[in-house]
């Protein structure tokens, strides 16, 4: 992703006028200053809203009053709602006539990170973790404006039956950052409890676009991702003394290394993957050789071959190299695969292809970019994984201002990325560009007909 400068904010709101003034032409009688009008008068609350999330974000697995909040909203727009789907989910579903269903997700909980943007209505929530510990948390992936973005939708939708056909599924999902809140919902019955999609939608914020735009990636979209602990052990003793020892602070050493040579020398050119060693712990004091040092990596990969050779590469490295220190097999290291897998983000080509076009033209062709895939992880991925094949689609929903990617042109420093105490996104055209993007994806995808 490659951030851009933009003249100004005069250009933006020029371009949405036009826009709405039927100057771009729109698919359907449906009045594109109407859907304008409708996102006006919803835009107020919503940025209250926006703020109020954003003040109280919730760890993954504890969003019990992000998941309340989101539930109220959903229902005083006139939609059936099911509380605690796969731990803390919510289902909303809006039926109108026969016709497509359409699943759109927004994403409930927020990351163990303390938000230093200095905003006004900056987040001071702290909660315990899973270790007991008290930590800050912040939206700082922009599941808040995700949220307000899925509500502000619901409403519009919720006004406009006469514009579309057909049943939409509004899903807060849970524990996105955990890799665990899709299969969750998915074990809970989300396609067999509730009308089964035709097609999946989801929208994600994205840290280096123009706020007013939106970003389309065909095909894999974001990447396998594996975390894996290894032990290296060994035989400690006394610094003095290392020829009575088997020092696994060596061993680990050459361990990181020779992982280097997995991307560079056993992955096919051309196939994109990632080995980072996140994490090297071991050790007491000076003078103690350790028995055992624990490693942390985080594996990124797009096919399910390049994942399964990647996982091959570090058991094969793993044990050959223990076996040329001298342990036993008992002391080789161990690897263990955490149950955090998410698995590769593969947009449907046709289905992304005709809300990239339909974007187009309700915002214009210079608000809709073609984007490149990412190493990043989302398990959105899983709801076109099912034995059922729906096709889904996750675009990309820009949130920077002009000033700040002018700013960052002028410094050379980079915008903040997601994850970063830093990340900030702009509501305002934000979340009017997100409540647009959603809802002409259902007047796309489940227009009324003539």
């Amino acid at each position: 992703m490659n951030s851009f400068h933009w003249a100004g904010l005069p250009m933006l709101v020029a371009s949405w006028l036009g826009a709405l003034a039927g100057i771009l032409p729109v698919q359907g009688a449906v009045d594109p200053s109407e859907v304008g009008r409708r996102i006006d008068r919803e835009l107020p609350s919503l940025e209250v809203l926006y703020r109020e999330l954003h003040q109280r974000p919730e760890l993954s697995y504890q969003e019990s009053e992000t998941s309340r909040r989101v539930s109220e909203e959903l229902e005083r727009s006139g939609i059936a709602v099911t509380r605690r789907v796969g731990g803390h989910g919510v289902v909303g579903v809006l039926t109108n006539g026969a016709g497509p269903v359409l699943l759109l997700r927004a994403d409930l909980d927020g990351l163990p990170v303390r938000e230093q943007t200095g905003l006004p209505f900056s987040s001071n929530h702290r909660m315990t973790n899973d270790l007991g510990e008290l930590v800050p948390t912040m939206h700082a992936c922009g599941h808040d404006i995700h949220m307000a973005s899925l509500i502000g939708s619901a409403r519009v939708l919720s006004g406009m039956r006469a514009a579309w056909k057909g049943t939409v599924v509004f899903l807060g999902q849970p524990a996105e950052e955990r890799g665990g809140g899709a299969r969750a919902v998915l074990k809970d019955g989300l396609f067999e409890r509730f009308p089964k999609p035709t097609a999946c939608v989801a929208l994600h914020c994205n840290a280096s676009l123009l706020t007013g735009s939106l970003g389309f990636v065909e095909g894999f979209t974001f990447a396998n991702v594996d975390s894996v602990d290894i032990t290296v052990r060994g035989v400690g003793g006394h610094g003095a003394y290392p020829h009575l020892t088997k020092d696994p602070i060596v061993l680990a050493s050459q361990i990181v290394m020779a992982l280097q040579t997995v991307v560079s020398r056993e992955t096919r050119p051309g196939d994109p993957a990632v080995v980072t060693v996140g994490s090297i712990h071991g050790g007491s004091k000076h003078n103690i050789i350790p028995d055992s040092v624990h490693l942390q990596l985080t594996l990124r990969s797009y096919t399910e071959e390049v994942r399964q050779n990647t996982l091959s590469s570090i058991r094969r490295i793993c044990k050959g190299l223990a076996e040329s220190a001298g342990l036993p097999p008992e002391l080789h290291p161990e690897i263990t695969l955490a149950n955090e897998f998410t698995p590769a983000l593969y947009n449907d080509p046709q289905l992304t292809q005709r809300l990239a076009t339909s974007a187009r033209r309700w915002l214009g062709d210079g608000r809709v970019q073609t984007l490149q895939p990412v190493m990043g992880g989302e398990d959105f991925s899983e709801f076109g994984r099912t034995a059922d094949k729906i096709p889904i689609c996750q675009f990309w929903l820009g949130v920077v201002s002009p000033e700040a990617n002018a700013a960052a042109v002028r410094s050379g420093k980079p915008l903040p990325s997601l994850h970063s105490p830093y990340f900030q996104t702009q509501p305002e055209p934000t979340l009017r560009t997100g409540i647009t993007a959603l809802v002409t994806t259902v007047l796309e995808l489940a227009p009324a007909g003539p």
